[in-house]
């Protein structure tokens, strides 16, 4: 016979109403108790009848989230965090991309708004091209990343701090000409760039290190290919550096390659730092400083919004920033 919702209270010595809670992931469950419901639910095999619970309280037990390019090793790990939580809360996701069709927003807010998800959590590329601005209605939304805006709730890094901490990093090491690879332009316009680029220049601007457009490299996309490229394209424009901050891992990653195509030495020759501290980049020859963050915590808090907002809609708009830190490794050292 099929294990029911009183069968895992009697298990775990609690109330109906607590296995509920722990089950949907709404109310604040004390770990303990959680530990005790949970391990009852393994022990009877006890399978939430999700349609039953959704006539109930009117929720599909799904959530939808966003990236906007689900192949890069930075969103795999935060996916694989995401995915993580979301279960523990009782949900399902949809999983969309949204890097290159930004009109797939606006297909997740209309889920949203006919309640096929419970809610959505949104990377946009920029906030102008985002379906959250000028909507008339919004279902549960949480944006995450540099957009900075304050229709939704919002969780991301202070990625100006971050790029000027990793720059003051660097000149602290006693580098002066420091290249930045995937820099904000015209033609390359998202607000993670505008962020990054910012805090490079702020710490340039408080060294009082004069600032040399040039060493700001462009890219046409955020891949390791790319930011090999235009390290190599730089170097021989006859461009003098020292120090190279690539704004992601991946393309800190193609730098070490192409790098080392030329015999081009790191540290020895010039220092490489990336940002994100994915896995590969621990593991890289050498392997990379770079801006550090808890992508567990960035999920948990994202997610724990995303439920109060679900639970109550007349909630005013939050924004919480994760902390981060720089990570020293062999591929910077002092000149």
């Amino acid at each position: 016979m099929r294990a029911t919702v009183r069968d895992v209270a009697a298990r775990a010595g609690v109330s109906p109403k607590t296995v509920s809670n722990v089950i949907n992931g709404v109310v604040f469950v004390r770990p303990e108790t959680r530990e005790r419901v949970e391990a009852a639910v393994a022990e009877l095999q006890y399978v939430p009848n999700l349609s039953a619970r959704g006539l109930r309280n009117g929720r599909t037990g799904a959530i939808a989230l966003a990236f906007p390019d689900v192949a890069m090793e930075y969103s795999a790990e935060m996916l694989d965090q995401f995915v993580e939580v979301a279960h523990e809360k009782g949900w399902n996701i949809q999983l969309e991309q949204t890097g290159k069709r930004p009109e797939r927003e606006r297909e997740l807010l209309s889920r949203g708004r006919e309640h096929l998800v419970d809610g959505l959590v949104l990377n946009p590329v920029r906030l102008e091209s985002s379906a959250i601005v000028g909507a008339d209605e919004l279902p549960p939304v949480v944006v995450i990343g540099e957009v900075e805006q304050d229709l939704v709730d919002h969780v991301s890094l202070d990625s100006v701090a971050a790029a000027r901490d990793m720059t003051q990093h660097l000149i602290a090491l006693g580098h002066r000409r420091i290249a930045v690879v995937g820099a904000h332009a015209p033609e390359f316009d998202t607000a993670t760039a505008r962020a990054r680029t910012i805090g490079y220049r702020q710490a340039l601007a408080e060294a009082g290190i004069p600032h040399d457009p040039r060493l700001e490299l462009v890219v046409d996309d955020w891949v390791a290919g790319a930011g090999g490229r235009v390290v190599l394209e730089a170097l021989d424009s006859g461009l003098e550096m020292d120090a190279i901050f690539a704004f992601t891992d991946s393309m800190a990653e193609g730098v070490l390659s192409a790098l080392s195509s030329r015999g081009i030495l790191v540290p020895n020759d010039l220092s490489v730092t990336g940002f994100d501290d994915v896995a590969s980049g621990r593991y890289a020859s050498p392997p990379l400083t770079t801006v550090s963050f808890d992508k567990r915590e960035f999920a948990e808090v994202t997610l724990t919004l995303l439920s109060e907002r679900i639970a109550d809609r007349g909630l005013p708009p939050r924004g919480v920033h994760i902390a981060h830190e720089i990570v020293s490794r062999s591929s910077t050292r002092a000149r």
